[in-house]
């Protein structure tokens, strides 16, 4: 009886023994793994993707108007770019072998744009924190400055279609164009030229701020002959838009009224683009087709405005070619101005992208597509 009390004993000692040995496996090998897999380490700041987009408050930042001072060029040469888009800061255009280069001293973007809501009004007043912004898919390095700019000086290209096309609507155009230039162009401040075209672009009135002159330009066109839309906003850009480039900033817009058919230009619409986007220049378009449809010319004044950041407007009646004008007065007068250091930045010439968002999502901002860099 002993001995069998004995056995039941030891066995007893035995299974206390494994239940506790399972009880420890089960503690230290099973679940502590389990709460470090739902409770991960959290990834530093500094991990964060630089593809991803955050609100621009966030960015480091430099004192306003006063980007790092760049480090000395080698060989003592400045570097050279081939648009104005992608520098901004003191510098001189010089023109060899037939193209224009710039050369500058400090790698930074001075981004225009404006903000409406889903009804079409500007949006004043948003701050640098409603914002987000990718530069060739990654976030800026540095924010120097972010303001709303309304007083920087205005160049104004206005470009008149004086093909035969539009010959029964030319007279609204000469007309809703000269008070436009009265009413925008600030006396000491501003400028303009007038160009029109039809088979070949003519410019008839350089740029200047005497109210007279740019009349006279407007009123010495007559409409004739096909259409080269084309090489007008192409040479328009690269003539009179790429060079002006100077320790002073300043906006620089095309008004092109047209109803966007082309037949005869050299360049294409690609061409004409991208002369825009190296020369930082928005392109307006106002459409005179009078048509109660859109066709392809008015595909292509959208296509060539949005991608410069602009827009094209469609005028229901020749009447209305005014009103057009002054919702582009209004706009240039509403637009924000972000300068920034972009990330990775080479000056390999390439064409680099640009997505800027407004973090509350009922507004859409209008800003060009992107720009080249330097080369």
């Amino acid at each position: 009886m002993m001995g069998q009390n004995f056995i039941l004993r030891r066995r007893a000692q035995r299974v206390s023994q494994c239940l506790f040995f399972m009880a420890w496996l089960f503690f230290f090998v099973v679940r502590i793994p389990a709460q470090n897999a739902a409770a991960p380490a959290a990834i530093p700041a500094k991990h964060v993707g630089k593809n991803t987009a955050v609100p621009l408050d966030t960015l480091p930042q430099s004192k306003l108007g006063q980007p790092p001072s760049p480090p000395p060029s080698q060989g003592g040469s400045p570097a050279s770019s081939a648009g104005a888009g992608a520098v901004a800061g003191s510098g001189v255009v010089a023109q060899q072998n037939g193209e224009y280069s710039i050369r500058a001293t400090v790698n930074e973007v001075d981004l225009l744009f404006t903000v409406v809501d889903k009804h079409g009004h500007f949006v004043r007043n948003l701050q640098e924190s409603d914002f987000a912004l990718l530069d060739n898919h990654l976030r800026p390095d540095a924010v120097y400055s972010f303001t709303q700019q309304t007083d920087l000086p205005l160049r104004v290209g206005l470009l008149i279609d004086a093909s035969n096309s539009i010959r029964s609507r030319f007279h609204f155009e000469q007309n809703a164009a000269v008070e436009f230039l009265l009413d925008i162009l600030r006396p000491q401040v501003d400028q303009a030229f007038v160009m029109g075209f039809d088979v070949v672009p003519e410019l008839t009135q350089d740029f200047t701020n005497n109210d007279d002159l740019l009349e006279t330009g407007i009123r010495k066109l007559e409409p004739g002959g096909g259409t080269a839309l084309y090489d007008a906003v192409y040479t328009a850009c690269r003539d009179k838009m790429l060079p002006l480039h100077g320790p002073t900033s300043v906006r620089k817009a095309i008004i092109l009224v047209s109803d966007g058919d082309d037949n005869q230009s050299h360049a294409d619409l690609d061409d004409a683009v991208k002369m825009c986007q190296r020369a930082d220049t928005i392109l307006y378009a106002i459409s005179t087709n009078d048509s109660p449809s859109r066709d392809r010319g008015d595909d292509v004044l959208k296509a060539m405005a949005e991608a410069t950041g602009g827009r094209a407007i469609y005028p229901p009646r020749m009447e209305d070619v005014a009103s057009a004008f002054l919702s582009i007065q209004e706009e240039l007068r509403s637009q924000y101005s972000l300068v920034y250091k972009p990330a990775d930045f080479k000056a390999d010439g390439a064409f680099r992208p640009i997505y800027l968002v407004a973090m509350d999502r009922r507004y859409k901002v209008r800003v060009r597509k992107g720009y080249f860099a330097p080369k």
